[in-house]
């Protein structure tokens, strides 16, 4: 049993943590602030070349694993960039997963090495108010008219709308009460996303506010058949193979922001003097940090697991879930700690903290909430009755 990185799985997390830090506190601060989108970060990480991690070398990119992707978004998050930084570059790194194993060869040929190069920005659009996590329930329909559809419907939480050229688009072909199985009928499609169909209104929210998050209203959208991926009505399916990855790249970016608030709340206990003694001497301080370093190792450690299980061909859906749940756990109380070392300091913006607080908790709703996870775990892996 080796749990050592290997040379080149080193490499890449030593490459990227010095590509990050060229992006400090103050730059994701500001960009936070003034909700603008990390361009300069996005374009150091596109000639860096690791937008094309997992992209296939035909492809124009490296053929790697989610191992190494996860260890790509991890020093991202863990640089102090957070969620505003991973999500930037989140998509590119994995969420093409479905075009690679199930569009057809032109086109990937068309999308996939202007992904790796960073020129083609793309977004997820999944989720509806209606459906919610219940994906069966979506209506936005895609009506087939000869060699195009017509696509009507409405999305919500489509993270970079606004920078983005294409949508990764799950629709209906077929309405929910005309299918034998809810996941039946549904369709995915890589398009255009023509503002003139599609209105997009962003969502103010609490935190990572350098990446938007959208509402989508399709009107009469056409899509070329051509953009379809894969075959009409086997959408969902094709979502499947790319959920568990899903899982384990969102756990290592909340254990990134776990890491950094960590250091932060560390280095504020050495220097940070009350009643002549550095705070960091006070059990009070010192135990809640400690207790963080432990959870954030154990953590770590079932992540690298469940990376090791996908690479490999290996059945991981309980371990890519226990990795989300864990981590996000790790990496949300980890921030809460820090910020409470810091006192009333933290709870300010100048030490950065409130910030890595408010992005780690998104990790306990987002792709999939703490409470599915344990749906997921009760039923699949302790065989109880499905609970929902």
């Amino acid at each position: 049993m080796n749990f050592e990185l290997t040379e080149d799985q080193e490499l890449i997390r030593k490459s990227v943590a010095e590509l990050a830090s060229r992006f400090d506190d103050q730059y994701w601060q500001r960009k936070d602030r003034d909700h603008e989108f990390p361009a300069e970060f996005y374009q150091a990480v596109a000639d860096g070349g690791w937008l094309g991690v997992t992209i296939p070398e035909e492809y124009g990119g490296h053929g790697l694993g989610i191992t190494e992707a996860s260890l790509v978004l991890e020093e991202v998050a863990r640089s102090g960039g957070g969620m505003n930084a991973a999500s930037s570059i989140h998509m590119s790194i994995f969420g093409m997963h479905p075009v690679v194993v199930h569009g057809s060869d032109e086109l990937k040929a068309r999308t996939l090495p202007r992904i790796a190069t960073g020129d083609l920005h793309v977004c997820f659009g999944v989720t509806e108010p209606g459906a919610g996590l219940d994906t069966s329930r979506i209506t936005t329909f895609a009506r087939r008219e000869g060699d195009h559809y017509v696509v009507n419907g409405r999305k919500v939480w489509i993270s970079k709308a606004l920078e983005s050229e294409k949508i990764l688009l799950l629709t209906r072909t077929q309405r929910y009460d005309e299918v034998a199985r809810k996941t039946d009928g549904m369709t995915l499609f890589l398009t255009d996303l023509d503002r003139s169909k599609v209105d997009i209104r962003p969502i103010p929210k609490m935190g990572r506010n350098a990446v938007t998050s959208n509402e989508l209203f399709i009107d009469d959208l056409i899509v070329p058949v051509e953009d379809r991926v894969g075959e009409e009505g086997k959408g969902f399916q094709y979502l499947l193979d790319g959920l568990n990855p899903e899982r384990m790249l969102i756990a290592a970016e909340a254990l990134g922001i776990g890491r950094v608030a960590l250091a932060k709340a560390v280095e504020y206990g050495k220097q940070r003097e009350v009643f002549g003694r550095p705070i960091g001497m006070n059990q009070g301080i010192q135990f809640p940090l400690a207790d963080s370093l432990a959870r954030l190792d154990a953590a770590e450690l079932v992540l690298r697991k469940a990376t090791w299980l996908y690479d490999n061909g290996r059945t991981c859906g309980r371990e890519a879930n226990t990795a989300k749940y864990l981590c996000a756990e790790a990496g949300f109380t980890a921030a809460d700690r820090a910020l409470q070392a810091h006192g009333g300091m933290g709870y300010s913006e100048e030490y950065n903290v409130s910030r890595y607080f408010r992005e780690s908790r998104l990790m306990k709703i987002a792709p999939i909430s703490q409470e599915m996870i344990l749906n997921y775990l009760g039923s699949h892996a302790l065989g109880l009755p499905r609970s929902y």
